[in-house]
């Protein structure tokens, strides 16, 4: 049980190169079709986010959360997620030809246990998102009819108060909607990706607009006062942990891999577009957004159309209606896109029932994977209510960007030939011959001389067990650290909090000793198309800071997401 939760996958059999279809799962006849260019990866990525990040959590966030400093919560939630997203494009180049995304990389990484758990979220994060999206659209046009459709809705099936977790309507139109969009993902991802970079264009179209238009109704009084962060720094953080959300557009273009016609330099380009063009979109909405309405009287539900209506710039509304309806619909084919293809390659390796792995040969997709996640995501959106299903995104996906960043960590200070082996019989190594390594390690890490040589030498598998011991305990240690300033110093007074202060700075002088014993053992010289830069440095952040976000969620998302955990792991076991 021990080795088969610790073995990993193999690089080297997934990174051959090859022009023709992708390796087919076991039992199927046919392969993913390999027909996506840099261009349709940019167009997946940014719609993924753009859509629902736009037209919806901007204004959310705005209203219950961070007021106009919303602003600040996305540009803390982009710099988070350009730091993960430096690791997933040096992923993408380590691993190309891979489907499932972080999933994958913790597999040739960490181990099955990690690289399941890893997966199971990543289908919570799609599940959810595409809910979101199903349920943002319902909205939107609950909006339009002027909420005669949820007021249908609450008058002939009543609420769903006796969920206790849930005070919503069962929304029948967001079902309906998800269970569309999921046909049309079965349908073939050329026809997809035709589809979604139309709709794309439509949305940039919309998006100027509502730059250009909103600046002729912004008023600088919606700033001052106090008004720009009336919950403080806790309330931008607390958004930054929501608006995390918005940034899951790279995440999706490495789930593409098998089907990139070169994975190599589209994923890295492609992840680095999406960030940079949803950053700009994010923040220049916000500031036009909380300068036309007073934060408070932001509309939750459709907060851009709702804006212009407040102006009585009625066909502003309903330009923005069309956007909305683009944006939204984009939104929801990127996060359904994906999550398939996760279940695809988790069914494929054994780890999900193998009947999930088939594709089908008329549209080279896997069919049965898309029905089955749809069809959950249609229950999901008429379920429950939009705001538990952003934060309940949010959740899943920093956990799993944070483990991409500690799997590129520990890759880099693994031995050349050790990223590229099979690791499956690992359980038949010697143990004298671990007995002798283990000792060796402790003669690394007292002698200062022997550590200063190794920044000329190659790694070994001495002192990839030393990184990767490191990079374990900066990884737990970050979780403590956080939880310490969190509940200890900010909510704490007196001597505990005094005390709490005190233990955050002995773990932030630990995680600096840790950081300090990975930078003296030798990097890997193994040469990519694309690194990420400043190592160990960028994925430590990238950890401390989805660590920070994570713990700044509500404790009913914690709980939520712990449940789908003990779930997944009754699967696994």
């Amino acid at each position: 049980m021990y080795s088969r939760l610790l073995r990993t996958k193999p690089v080297g059999s997934m990174a051959h190169s090859s022009d023709d279809l992708t390796e087919l799962a076991e039992g199927s006849a046919v392969g993913l079709a390999k027909v996506l260019t840099t261009v349709d990866l940019v167009s997946l990525g940014v719609g993924s986010c753009v859509g629902t990040g736009m037209y919806v959590v901007a204004g959310l966030v705005a209203k219950a959360m961070a007021g106009p400093g919303v602003i600040l919560s996305f540009i803390i939630a982009a710099v988070a997620s350009i730091l993960s997203g430096v690791c997933y494009a040096e992923f993408g180049v380590r691993v190309p030809k891979t489907t499932g995304s972080a999933y994958t990389y913790s597999y040739v990484t960490v181990g099955e246990f990690v690289a399941f758990f890893i997966g199971w979220n990543l289908i919570l994060e799609y599940l959810i998102g595409t809910a979101a999206g199903a349920s943002a659209l319902s909205n939107m046009f609950d909006s339009l009819a002027n909420h005669s459709i949820s007021n249908y809705m609450i008058t002939h099936l009543g609420t769903l108060q006796a969920l206790k977790l849930w005070d919503t309507y069962p929304d029948l139109l967001a079902l309906f909607i998800a269970l569309l969009v999921t046909v049309i993902i079965a349908l073939g991802v050329r026809n997809t990706v035709g589809f979604n970079n139309v709709l794309n264009m439509v949305n940039l179209v919309v998006w100027v607009f509502i730059i250009i238009a909103g600046l002729f109704f912004v008023s600088v009084n919606n700033w001052e006062g106090g008004r720009f962060m009336p919950y403080g720094w806790s309330g931008v953080m607390q958004g930054a942990a929501t608006c995390f959300y918005a940034f899951i557009g790279f995440d999706i273009i490495a789930t593409t891999g098998e089907e990139a016609k070169n994975p190599n330099t589209s994923i890295p380009y492609a992840i680095t577009a999406s960030l940079v063009t949803c950053l700009t979109a994010y923040v220049s909405v916000s500031v036009i957004l909380t300068l036309m309405v007073p934060y408070n009287l932001i509309d939750g539900s459709a907060p851009l159309m709702e804006m212009f209506a407040v102006h009585g710039f009625l066909w502003g509304k309903y330009t923005v209606a069309v956007g909305s309806i683009a944006g939204l619909t984009v939104s929801l084919l990127g996060s359904l896109f994906p999550m398939p293809r996760v279940i695809y390659a988790m069914a494929r390796d054994g780890l999900l029932f193998r009947f999930l792995s088939h594709v089908t040969a008329l549209t080279h997709t896997p069919t049965v994977a898309c029905v089955v996640s749809g069809s959950l995501a249609a229950v999901l959106a008429l379920l429950v209510s939009l705001r538990d299903l952003i934060e309940m995104m949010s959740i899943g996906t920093l956990l799993a960007y944070t483990l991409v960043s500690v799997c590129v960590l520990l890759l880099r200070y693994q031995p050349d030939d050790q990223t590229d082996t099979h690791q499956f019989d690992s359980e038949h190594q010697d143990m004298d011959c671990l007995k002798h390594e283990d000792a060796k390690d402790n003669q690394i890490l007292t002698d200062n001389d022997e550590s200063s040589s190794y920044h000329a030498a190659r790694p070994t598998p001495a002192t990839g067990r030393i990184v990767t011991r490191c990079t374990l305990l900066l990884f737990f240690v970050s979780f403590l650290l956080w939880s310490t300033i969190i509940f200890g110093v900010e909510q704490g007074t007196g001597v505990g909090a005094v005390f709490s202060g005190l233990m955050a700075t002995m773990m932030a002088g630990s995680l600096a000793k840790l950081l300090i014993m990975i930078i003296q053992q030798p990097e890997s010289t193994r040469s990519l198309p694309y690194m990420a830069p400043c190592v160990p440095f960028v994925p430590a952040a990238a950890i401390l800071v989805n660590s920070y976000l994570m713990l700044k969620l509500s404790p009913l998302t914690w709980a939520r997401f712990t449940i789908w955990c003990l779930i997944g792991e009754l699967k696994h076991s």
